[in-house]
């Protein structure tokens, strides 16, 4: 298959176009290299694909309609895999318009542009965090999830409207994974996992927001791309699925996981919540187990071992304040 694969230099991203290589496919990668974190990191994560005659990478943005069209006039693809997005649940309450834009209206561009070439399958990255506060766990698909606590969620929420309206106009077969808090080698800097690591490593206090019994279902992110991949391949019709480990952690349990990975203990800074956060998530993924054979295989004791492993071999230099 030809893919055309957007925010294929993200974290999550470069991992999936390593696989989608590695299983025969041709991958033509389209990400703007947006600064909210340093696009170095990005163009590192690059560096394996590029090595691959089946990679194109493009530097341009979803929201570009005039560069899309070119992209499907240029290459027949066969399915889009739709990574790209303005990420992060508490700097989207700052900039809301921002998220609309990318998230929602980049959407747009990208299902117009599939609707003119003809192009009928999509895999969709949204969130857990459109389930809001919900008091129901674990989280299923059958929720309305009409009741967004962030800009960011509501986005993800509207962008999986928008794909679920081609699907009837157009015929498209549209797989929408709701992704559950992602983490492994090539973590965004500022995610917890990765902020935490580095704070314990330079003896820097933690943020704990809340008193500690916040939970989250954490994924690692060979489980992530495993799940893209299996619905990569059955897509038809559409379908909201839940991507997840379906094992929460609270936050001190994290923090302790990560203690005994690091080699040393954290120092505390206890602060509020903050505005948009939620007390808990947790993947109901019998659904998802049912229709693509879905089974996450990473405890989060071995893929926080995994990622300290990573984090230290990378000697980063900076401490995330």
């Amino acid at each position: 298959m030809i893919i055309l694969l957007t925010g294929g230099a993200g974290f999550i991203g470069s991992h999936l176009a390593e696989k989608l290589l590695t299983e025969g496919h041709s991958v033509v990668c389209l990400d703007n290299l947006d600064a909210y974190y340093d696009p170095a990191i990005k163009r590192k994560n690059l560096a394996e694909a590029r090595q691959n005659s089946r990679y194109t990478f493009v530097e341009g943005d979803i929201r570009d309609g005039a560069l899309v069209g070119s992209l499907f006039a240029a290459y027949p693809f066969d399915a889009v895999i739709h990574l790209a997005a303005r990420a992060g649940v508490r700097p989207s309450v700052q900039d809301p318009a921002l998220y609309f834009d990318v998230n929602v209206q980049g959407t747009l561009t990208l299902l117009q542009a599939m609707q003119t070439a003809g192009v009928r399958k999509m895999v969709f990255a949204s969130s857990s965090s459109v389930y809001g506060d919900s008091a129901v766990v674990p989280f299923s698909e059958r929720e309305a999830c009409d009741r967004p606590l962030s800009p960011y969620a509501a986005s993800k929420r509207a962008a999986e409207l928008l794909c679920h309206t081609f699907h009837h106009l157009y015929g498209f077969d549209i797989f929408c994974l709701r992704f559950f808090t992602v983490y492994g080698p090539r973590q965004r800097p500022e995610m917890a996992i990765s902020q935490f690591t580095d704070q314990i490593l330079h003896g820097k206090p933690i943020p704990v927001f809340g008193d500690g019994s916040t939970s989250r279902d954490y994924t690692f992110v060979e489980d992530i791309v495993k799940g893209i991949m299996q619905s990569l391949y059955s897509v038809k019709g559409y379908e909201v699925l839940n991507i997840g480990g379906s094992d929460p952690i609270s936050l001190s349990g994290l923090i302790s996981t990560l203690e005994k990975a690091v080699g040393k203990s954290a120092l505390l800074n206890h602060l509020p919540m903050q505005p948009g956060d939620v007390q808990r998530t947790f993947a109901d993924i019998s659904k998802a187990r049912t229709l693509i054979g879905y089974e996450p295989t990473v405890s989060v004791q071995e893929g926080v071992r995994r990622f300290v492993e990573w984090y230290c071999g990378e000697a980063r230099p900076q401490t995330v304040n």
